[in-house]
């Protein structure tokens, strides 16, 4: 067993080698923070027409893959109870932490790990612990979850709840931005899971990485993040992306990309560490469920003589085996995992 990089990080004065990225891996000169991803207000306003909303999020899934939303409709308090209790977890004594140890991207329950899904053939580790879980439906899953602290099940299963309202709100703009028809993404999104990041304090961040740049398998995922790490790709520059108070990154993942036949872009994006600031980041992802026989294909409504079909139709399960297989090779190879979909 890996034993989790916050129960020994704590005051080294040097990075592990076998946590020494090579030079073209590691984050490299220092990244300002990009002014334009965009920041939408999803408050509902008589002066705002839902129109002007929809357009704003269409525009920004074009032109980042990626953006924030404030207004949201999770409360402050809930996000705060989040951050409270993320940091109680992570700082817990590492026997209390390691209720479970399990794959990874196990789909049934609740897994414990660090650096990435390979750890045992990782060429390098990444500078991260990762408490994941599925919670929907909540009543199929909270079992499974941590049980402390005392609180963890009932605070985190209302939020789940509330981010699911939030995340199909989203989802229908955008659906209403490309035209589908109103609910399509119900029929498409049958999972939610968690992941909760924790990059400890790195005594060397300029060696050291957080994630390597990826771009979410998923279809869609929201991210509430409270400290700087996280960074995303565009036109082949990295840019930074600072934390808004109480606001969630929305990023855009391959399913999207494909159901909206190539109209919306997924965003590559990666986490560096700080020397001076521990980060803990709280991601809800949404998308299909592996677990069943569900294809995925662009939206027929999408299709036409003038925009082809740019993918091919796939079951989701053997697109997540395929994309594991991509993500665990030692050396990944050029291209990237939707390059076998395409048609």
């Amino acid at each position: 067993m890996a034993l989790l990089v916050s129960s020994w990080s704590n005051g080294v004065q040097s990075v592990p080698k076998d946590y020494v990225m090579p030079p073209e891996r590691r984050p490299g000169d220092f990244v300002s923070a990009c002014n334009e991803i965009p920041v939408i207000d999803l408050q509902e306003n008589p002066k705002i027409d839902r129109s002007d909303i929809v357009q704003q999020i269409l525009k920004a899934c074009q032109e980042f893959g990626l953006f924030q939303v404030i207004n949201h409709g999770v409360s402050e308090k809930m996000m705060e109870d989040m951050r409270v209790l993320y940091h109680e977890f992570f700082n817990m004594p590492v026997d209390d932490k390691l209720r479970g140890y399990f794959e990874p991207w196990s789909t049934t329950g609740c897994s414990l790990y660090t650096s990435g899904v390979n750890y045992a053939k990782e060429d390098v580790h990444y500078w991260k612990d990762t408490l994941r879980h599925p919670c929907h439906p909540l009543e199929e899953h909270t079992p499974s979850w941590p049980e402390k602290p005392a609180r963890y099940r009932e605070e985190v299963g209302r939020y789940a709840v509330e981010v699911r309202k939030m995340g199909f709100k989203i989802l229908d703009l955008i659906g209403e931005g490309l035209g589908l028809n109103e609910g399509y993404f119900n029929g498409v999104n049958q999972y939610q899971t968690m992941a909760i990041n924790h990059y400890p304090l790195c005594p060397d961040p300029g060696l050291a990485m957080g994630i390597d740049g990826h771009t979410d398998p998923n279809l869609i995922t929201f991210l509430q993040q409270d400290q700087y790490g996280l960074q995303m790709c565009k036109d082949g520059k990295w840019m930074g992306i600072d934390p808004i108070p109480n606001a969630f990154v929305v990023n855009i993942g391959y399913q999207l990309e494909i159901i909206s036949n190539g109209k919306l872009k997924s965003a590559e994006h990666r986490v560096v560490t700080s020397s001076t600031t521990a980060r803990t980041s709280i991601v809800t992802f949404f998308g299909p469920n592996a677990g069943l026989p569900i294809v995925v294909e662009p939206a027929k409504e999408l299709v036409t003589s003038t925009s082809p079909k740019m993918f091919k139709s796939y079951q989701y399960n053997n697109f997540i085996a395929d994309y594991l297989a991509y993500i665990r090779k030692p050396f990944p190879p050029s291209g990237t995992p939707l390059d076998p979909y395409r048609v």
